[in-house]
């Protein structure tokens, strides 16, 4: 036997896309996007938008904070409260909240009644309620009346409580930055709140503020020349981030040779 070449076998047969049938009666219409043509398919236009002032204001301020040197009395805004602890300060001053416009009209004429009986209006204690307003907070904070002092993270204008930490400090009254200036107007029946004021608890509720206290003053009061020497800001965009880098990797280029 001759020993020949093999032959080649032959190759493997790729298999065709299924063609699908079409119906003849059907027309195909594509649609024409152009100008004057169909209706353009709905898109997330949002980066096209033009946002109402107030909302531009707030996107170039939070960019501006980022970017700029922010010193610490501002900076110290930032450094606010977790969740778990603020979870427990509102828990306990919504058992302190004042009473509503309502509710001290409907008092008032009940003891107005009984005066104009003739009966003397017993005389009870004085309620056991937050304190709100920045004068009167203030005036409690000098008096060393304030037990515990709360102050929303998002006043504007700042210089509205800017200074209350020092003070805070200075009194030894121990405070904390909770985020939310609108969820402290809601503890007093307001819009917003700058800050609002623990000036005593019933006895059930000691232990409860007690632990807040410790853990504000852990937090604010025994940190405080760390946290007045922290300057914020200086965080930089991603396209300025990528540019230095560039410049970096020249640099390193440069030397190198």
């Amino acid at each position: 036997k001759v020993k020949g070449k093999k032959v080649a076998q032959a190759p493997f047969k790729a298999q065709g896309r299924v063609k699908k049938t079409v119906n003849p009666l059907i027309e195909k219409r594509p649609k024409n996007f152009s100008v004057g043509g169909d209706v353009q398919p709905k898109r997330d236009l949002s980066r096209f938008v033009k946002w109402p002032k107030y909302i531009r204001m707030q996107r170039q301020k939070k960019t501006l904070c980022q970017r700029l040197k922010v010193p610490p009395a501002v900076n110290q805004f930032t450094n606010t409260v977790d969740r778990n602890l603020a979870k427990q300060i509102f828990k306990l001053a919504h058992k302190y909240r004042p009473e509503t416009k309502l509710q001290k009209k409907v008092r008032l004429t009940e003891e107005a009644k009984k005066k104009a009986e003739g009966q003397e209006a017993a005389a009870g204690k004085k309620p056991v309620v937050l304190k709100y307003g920045i004068n009167h907070i203030t005036t409690l904070i000098e008096q060393k009346k304030a037990q515990l002092v709360v102050i929303a993270h998002d006043v504007d204008p700042i210089e509205i409580v800017v200074w209350m930490p020092a003070l805070c400090r200075k009194m030894g009254v121990p405070y904390v930055i909770i985020k939310g200036k609108a969820r402290l107007g809601q503890l007093v029946h307001k819009k917003t709140a700058t800050a609002v004021v623990f000036t005593g608890v019933k006895t059930e509720d000691r232990s409860a503020l007690t632990n807040i206290v410790e853990a504000a003053k852990t937090n604010y009061l025994d940190r405080f020349d760390d946290i007045r020497k922290h300057w914020g800001g200086g965080v930089m965009g991603a396209k300025t981030n990528a540019a230095m880098a560039k410049i970096e990797k020249n640099k390193r280029k440069t030397l190198q040779q």
